[in-house]
């Protein structure tokens, strides 16, 4: 199989960075894309009482266990499968389930921070970084932490004051220098997919081309 091609998508909780997901993996469809969302990579607090569990800086870097996610990403370039965590967020803890994810022409690694890890970005042919203005993440984050994770409007603030938006200036922001295309408006950036799905298929067509030719120089010295 060719090498993948490692698309990274950041920006802020809220700016739309699902909603891109959603559309480039509809149109260059399932069985092409293989994606390794940082949010799965949080650390288990299951030690920790529900109580303190709430208490935790989830936005900052050391929350999330990356090496993991390098390891995996590695693992999935080499042709290998990887057993992804899968994270409960209404508890903050890690589920005993994990999901099977294997290797394919397209890997999309997602995230607030995968940007901000310089292992991430040397192993990212494209960098996209998503933007959008504050009150519109923060609407966006309140109608999705209450609708999918139970939470109150109250405590959705309070952390948003307190660690997410500190966080996004620190980390999160910064990391926009490092991206190839700041995509405002998300997936709804109509103009914006059709370019990065152009690229997309070009690196694809000359991964497709390199493998071809390695092929038949293997085929021809009777490696193969």
């Amino acid at each position: 199989m060719p090498r993948p091609v490692i698309i990274g998508i950041a920006g802020g909780s809220g700016s739309g960075k699902s909603t891109l997901l959603t559309h480039l993996i509809s149109e260059l469809g399932p069985e092409t894309v293989s994606v390794l969302d940082h949010d799965a990579y949080y650390r288990d607090l299951g030690h920790l009482s529900f109580a303190e569990r709430t208490l935790v800086n989830f936005d900052h870097p050391d929350m999330l266990e990356t090496d993991l996610l390098v390891d995996h990403l590695d693992e999935l370039l080499s042709g290998g499968h990887v057993e992804k965590p899968v994270y409960d967020f209404a508890l903050h803890t890690r589920s005993a389930q994990t999901e099977l994810i294997s290797p394919r022409p397209v890997i999309i690694v997602e995230g607030i921070l995968v940007l901000n890890d310089d292992e991430l970005v040397h192993r990212m042919d494209i960098k996209l970084f998503v933007d959008a203005e504050d009150d519109v993440r923060l609407s966006r984050r309140i109608r999705r932490d209450m609708a999918e994770r139970n939470r109150t409007v109250e405590s959705i603030l309070d952390q948003y004051e307190k660690t997410v938006q500190p966080m996004y200036i620190q980390f999160v922001e910064p990391s926009k220098r490092k991206a190839d295309i700041i995509i405002p408006r998300g997936g709804k950036n109509l103009v914006a997919l059709d370019l990065i799905l152009t690229k997309i298929n070009s690196l694809l067509a000359v991964q497709e081309s390199e493998s071809l030719f390695q092929g038949q120089s293997m085929l021809s010295r009777g490696v193969l």
